[in-house]
């Protein structure tokens, strides 16, 4: 089951320096790379909430 996200609050999405903007850092098959870029697949099975709280929250 894929989960759907959002890539701004995903752990894998960094903001490279070099390049001066944001980016997964998940290597994509090249067929994973064409559906991301032509926006095709709104599902990402590698999504992982960036919620530091979370785990705290459960407590």
């Amino acid at each position: 089951m894929k989960k759907t996200s959002n890539c701004e609050s995903c752990i894998y999405y960094v903001y490279d320096e070099e390049y001066e903007s944001y980016s997964c850092e998940i290597n994509l098959d090249e067929d994973e790379m064409y559906r991301f870029l032509s926006g095709t697949n709104s599902n990402c099975s590698y999504y992982r909430n960036n919620d530091d709280y979370r785990i705290a929250r459960k407590q």
